[in-house]
């Protein structure tokens, strides 16, 4: 005796879990790849009003360092100490065209280390020095001015 199966017919329910899962894989990579993705070592700026965009400081050749809060010297994402800077900052600028050396200095570091690095920078030779700061949004003036 043969058995006739029955036909479930068509599904109308979404399967949403292979949808969740790879969106919870590409979650897990955007954290672990974001991080990687920032170039030196992040400092918390100054912020001014009459800034000027400095497009220069993201190239990948681009000389950068950073001065943290608590008074540690970056260059790039590698610590170096006050003593190397000159030398170091020569060596990189001996072949390039543009010797401009870029500084960003937390906003709470101390004058005197951001004025020692600043020493040896110029020191090293360099054509122009970039004092990295943040742009100051000004809401009171924005909201005052007359429409156009």
């Amino acid at each position: 005796m043969a058995k006739k199966t029955k036909s479930l017919g068509t599904v109308a329910d979404i399967n949403v879990t292979p949808m969740v899962d790879v969106m919870l894989v590409l979650l897990i990579i955007f954290m672990v790849i974001t991080p990687m993705l920032q170039k030196g070592i992040s400092v918390d700026m100054a912020k001014a009003t009459n800034t000027r965009d400095m497009q220069d400081a993201d190239k990948e050749d681009a000389i950068v360092l950073a001065v943290t809060r608590d008074g540690k010297i970056y260059l790039g994402s590698d610590p170096i100490a006050p003593d190397q800077i000159t030398t170091t900052i020569k060596d990189r600028i001996a072949d390039k065209l543009d010797k401009t050396v870029y500084l960003r200095a937390d906003k709470n570091a101390k004058f005197k280390a951001v004025a020692e690095v600043v020493d040896n920078i110029r020191a090293a030779g360099v054509d122009s020095l970039g004092l990295e700061t943040e742009k100051r949004v000004d809401t009171h003036h924005a909201a005052a001015a007359p429409p156009e």
